[in-house]
């Protein structure tokens, strides 16, 4: 008879797998493309290596790579007050704590309950007659009401049979691993902002000099107009063009002081700070070089991308989500278990064995009939998992053309600082051959205000093309992977 039940439960078994297993789909298997260009495509005259060396500067720590005291004590700042950042690391702990329950997921609950009641039963009734028929124990009738004391200890647990909760688990771990690469991508785009703004600050410092400068320039300039007019040797039209200049210097002068208000603010909120000066060195700016960068291959972007490695990561999450949502169209089955005590008085509780109860059981749960709620969620995490692919790809392609775009800009700005530089050394000599010759009467008024604005302009823009310069080093090295380290 045993071995009769045996072969009907394990029929029953078979059964119930075969029609769960009919239909089951089956995710969409398709392969992530990796593959990136041999080389950045960079000139060869550019400071980056070529494609042959993998000498690579994202491996520098960031200490090493940014050389100015003022800088460094920033970056400092703000890694340990920054909003976002500490934003991050919560998602850290978050991650962590999915972790933990995805574990205990895949063991025994085991809970004690304590308790106590009453129940009167109509005696009109089976169980209340059966009640008043029958002795709790010799010589005594059931108690009407009849009190319940119990304790006892319970457990149940659910056979991962199909590896549902380990995958659950695995995805949880590559989550968590995704999480710290974002936060290391955080402390990388945090690091490159706190450096272009530093350097922004420090070129507006210099234009504002610049500008100051030529104010003082115009001012005498308006002076030698004025005694020119006296002599008859100008007109009122030469004084008014030359005051018009002044004003419009001093309009321009207020605009960078407005420019470095807003550039300070904006330093100071990725210090995670209220409004305060930022030191710095204002002198020297356009004798500050760049940091040389060490390119290596493309094909290290994988390896030293943080948003590439936590795509990759989520990635692998998506799949082990896919097969989660596919366990989910077969049997599962669980066990629970009770041990513990029960009587109606409890001087009776803890007597051996009248009082003690137990129970052991065994569940086999699938799916038969109306699977929509399954098949919708199994593809919407097989379109996750395309998703998460897609994303891949995307950070992939992103990452190399930031790269390339940065080292092609380190290129023309370089060529292009030095001709601006030239052009600012010939207007600067243009100002005094101008001013003497107008002095002597043997150039118009006109040429003087066209030089001095033309060096003005020239000025500023070889101030921000060194800027320009500063900031495509740090984005390279950003963009290489650098600056979490």
């Amino acid at each position: 008879m045993f071995k009769s039940r045996k072969y009907t439960c394990l029929s029953v078994l078979g059964v119930s797998l075969a029609i769960a297993s009919c239909n089951v789909p089956k995710g969409t298997q398709q392969t992530e493309n990796r593959s990136v260009p041999q080389a950045f495509n960079q000139p060869i005259d550019t400071i980056a290596v070529g494609s042959s060396d993998t000498t690579n500067s994202s491996l520098i720590k960031w200490r090493e790579f940014f050389t100015d005291k003022d800088l460094v004590n920033l970056i400092d700042t703000a890694l340990v007050h920054n909003q976002e950042l500490m934003m991050t690391l919560q998602e850290i702990e978050i991650a962590k704590n999915d972790v933990r329950f995805r574990h205990s997921a895949l063991l025994p609950t085991v809970g004690a309950r304590v308790g106590a009641g009453v129940e009167k039963v109509g005696r009109y009734t089976s169980q209340g007659a059966g009640d008043a028929s029958t002795e709790i124990t010799p010589g005594k009738e059931v108690p009407d009401p009849l009190a319940d004391f119990g304790l006892s200890l319970y457990s149940s647990w659910e056979a991962d049979i199909w590896s549902k909760l380990h995958n659950a688990k695995k995805a949880a771990i590559e989550r968590y691993l995704a999480t710290m690469e974002g936060r290391n991508f955080v402390i990388t785009n945090l690091v490159a902002e706190v450096a272009n703004s530093y350097y922004e600050l420090l070129a507006l410092d210099n234009q504002l000099a610049i500008v100051r400068q030529n104010i003082e320039l115009q001012k005498n300039a308006l002076e030698v107009v004025k005694i020119q007019k006296e002599a008859t040797k100008a007109t009122e039209l030469a004084v008014q063009k030359f005051q018009a200049e002044v004003l419009k210097s001093q309009s321009l002068e207020y605009d960078l002081l407005q420019d470095v208000r807003e550039t300070e603010n904006r330093l100071n909120f990725l210090l995670g700070r209220f409004p305060q000066e930022i030191p710095r060195d204002k002198s020297n700016f356009l004798a500050l070089l760049p940091s040389p960068v060490k390119t290596g291959i493309p094909a290290q972007l994988l390896e030293n991308r943080p948003d590439i490695k936590q795509a990759e990561l989520e990635l692998v999450a998506a799949k082990l989500d896919v097969k989660v949502a596919r366990a989910e169209f077969y049997p599962s089955v669980g066990i629970s278990a009770a041990v513990g005590f029960q009587a109606f008085k409890p001087s009776y509780l803890f007597r051996f064995p009248e009082s003690l109860l137990y129970s052991l059981t065994a569940d086999l749960v699938t799916p038969l009939i109306n699977k929509n709620a399954i098949k919708a969620e199994f593809n919407s995490a097989n379109a996750r998992q395309l998703q998460a692919m897609y994303n891949y790809e995307r950070t992939i392609l992103n990452a190399y053309l930031e790269v390339a775009n940065e080292l092609s800009k380190i290129s023309n700005l370089d060529k292009s600082f030095d001709l601006k530089s030239r052009q600012v050394d010939a207007l600067t000599k243009s100002i005094d051959i101008s001013t003497d010759l107008f002095r002597n009467a043997r150039a118009d008024y006109l040429e003087v205000l066209m030089t001095q604005r033309d060096a003005l302009e020239a000025k500023l823009e070889v101030i921000e093309t060194k800027k320009q310069q500063l900031a495509a080093v740090v984005n390279v090295y950003r963009g290489l992977g650098g600056g979490w380290k």
